[in-house]
């Protein structure tokens, strides 16, 4: 059930019936592929997915943080790069509009997330639902090695130093995309004896040097291939 509800994160399924409809095709030659390497020899029913994966959910960073580990300490997968990023999740039932939320009222009971947030992100617009921030392995075998839930209106910057303070040995390069462009998120990661890499796109007059040597880095030739690497994850 673990690899499955990784596979529903990292395919950004939005639901347990969309990880179901996902496993039920055959049509696709993955699709038998991944249904094997969760360890199922027959799809079970969708109720036994929300029913199993209700009962992991308590610990799954740290059984995610686990897996990870164990991947790298059996030299499964090299740690050297890893890409930090985050998908937006959507919640079961109505949105809940702002303005019924600052009120504190609900319109329609029982059938709205009341833990849920409203978040954007470019490439799904705006979500009602959740976050999933995870960190992950770049190269030939992708394994997420660090993982936390939030509500969809938290931003990456706010869970960069939780996601990443338990990442492997080994460990020199952090991708991210350009909303971990944050001057702390850089000392942070320099403190943990890693660099982080990502666009940084605006320049002033009184931009300080050490961001400048940042965009020299980045947009660097060995700073674009360490980049590179990201697109392999994503």
């Amino acid at each position: 059930m673990l690899r499955c509800f990784v596979v529903r994160m990292w395919l950004r399924l939005d639901s347990n019936r969309a990880l179901h409809d996902f496993l039920v095709k055959d049509y696709y030659p993955y699709n038998r592929k991944v249904l094997k390497a969760c360890g199922l020899i027959r799809l079970p029913d969708r109720r036994t997915f929300d029913r199993r994966l209700k009962t992991i959910s308590p610990d799954i960073k740290e059984r995610i943080s686990s897996m990870g580990n164990l991947f790298v300490k059996e030299k499964l997968v090299d740690p050297y790069i890893v890409s930090v990023d985050s998908t937006l999740l959507r919640a079961k039932g109505h949105l809940w509009h702002k303005s019924s939320m600052i009120e504190g009222v609900v319109p329609r009971s029982g059938i709205i997330d009341t833990g849920a947030r409203l978040g954007f992100s470019h490439t799904k617009g705006w979500i009602f639902g959740y976050k999933l921030h995870i960190t992950a392995s770049t190269g030939s075998l992708i394994v997420p090695l660090s993982a936390d839930f939030t509500q969809a209106d938290v931003q990456d910057n706010q869970i960069y130093p939780t996601i990443t303070s338990s990442l492997p040995k080994g460990l020199r390069y952090a991708t991210g995309d350009s909303g971990y462009d944050d001057h702390k998120l850089y000392n942070l990661s320099t403190e943990r004896a890693f660099e982080l890499i990502c666009p940084i796109s605006e320049i002033y007059n009184n931009t300080s040097s050490d961001r400048l040597q940042l965009i020299e880095f980045y947009e660097s030739e060995l700073g674009q291939i360490i980049y590179s690497w990201r697109s392999i994850y994503q």
